[in-house]
């Protein structure tokens, strides 16, 4: 598995040129670019500037693990669901153009006042039409395990991802607090998505939050070579903290070498 980072928060004011920099110095392989930051990357760019951000990452060596959309799909307002699927369709050509291999979307909540399995039911055929487009043009479409009132519960990622019933059709493990059961585990609900799993958010990988060594063990046995990418909060040193992060991972995963090889 490979490590890169999120730019959601750490790299959130950094054009593409220092997350390169940053992602070169601290041994991070790629980049999930998220939108609305300061990298720029999106839908508006001409077809000169997407084919120049392809052009930027592959010369630099680091990948564009995918690219971070907010488009979701569990509002009320049929029109504005059809809206974000329209805006996820937009997004998956500008991965395409920049050579990302998937988008991300995601469910951000569920309705009080409507049955889950309804709004379940809404976001899958949803997903599924963004990702039989997707398909077409190479993109992958992985909805995050996020979001309040249980759209985070991987019970209903499973839910949806039964009535997308799409092979396109992926998930983003979150690292989501309440994942695990009265024994601290993860193993249940990792079961229930780990057949779907394309891509790996972690968070803050040195503090006893989260059972680290559950997931990265789970995501070894499954031989899971996708992205882990780090969410993390910006830090007034970034290389040195970003540094730290990447021995971490390694003594997680079981790659901790002395020289480094890349």
């Amino acid at each position: 598995m490979k490590l890169g980072m999120v730019t959601y928060n750490m790299g959130k004011d950094m054009d593409c040129p220092q997350l390169t920099k940053l992602c070169q110095e601290t041994g991070l392989q790629g980049v999930e670019l998220r939108t609305t930051h300061a990298h720029g990357v999106e839908v508006e760019l001409t077809k000169a500037e997407r084919a120049e951000v392809k052009r930027m990452f592959e010369d630099s060596a680091i990948e564009i693990a995918g690219l971070g959309s907010a488009f979701e799909y569990h509002a009320k307002d049929l029109e504005e669901v059809k809206k974000n699927i329209e805006g996820s369709i937009a997004y998956a050509q500008l991965a395409a153009d920049v050579g990302a291999p998937g988008i991300k979307v995601r469910p951000n909540g569920l309705h009080k006042d409507v049955p889950i399995e309804q709004t379940c039911e809404q976001i899958g055929k949803a997903l599924r039409q963004v990702a039989t487009f997707a398909e077409g043009i190479g993109i992958e479409v992985r909805l995050e395990v996020h979001g309040g009132g249980g759209s985070a519960d991987p019970k209903n990622i499973l839910k949806m991802m039964h009535y997308a019933d799409h092979p396109n059709a992926l998930v983003c493990w979150n690292s989501n607090p309440g994942e695990q059961d009265e024994n601290g585990s993860i193993q249940a609900n990792f079961d229930l998505l780990k057949d779907k799993i394309a891509l790996v958010h972690i968070t803050d990988i040195g503090i006893y939050q989260y059972p680290w060594q559950e997931l990265f063990d789970n995501l070894k046995a499954m031989n899971y070579q996708g992205y882990c990418l780090a969410e993390v909060q910006y830090n007034q040193q970034p290389e040195r903290f970003m540094k730290y992060y990447r021995t971490l991972f390694d003594l997680y995963t079981g790659n901790y070498r002395y020289p480094q090889r890349r």
